[in-house]
């Protein structure tokens, strides 16, 4: 599944995970998007929605 929200293009970012010891590896950061049924034009559709969007109704869910 693709980790990028359809509506605002929200993506994942990296960077350098460091500990106590200062000992460095990279790490990802991924949004929370989920696959949800929108309406799309007047048509129910599958899209993936982070969940931003979702809770400030930027898109209209199809239940």
């Amino acid at each position: 599944m693709s980790r990028k929200c359809e509506i605002c293009g929200k993506g994942g970012s990296v960077g350098m995970a460091v500990s106590h010891s200062h000992i460095r590896s990279k790490k990802k950061w991924l949004p929370n998007v989920q696959k949800v049924r929108v309406i799309v034009n007047g048509t129910p559709k599958r899209i993936n929605v982070c969940t931003r969007c979702l809770r400030s109704n930027k898109v209209q869910r199809a239940n």
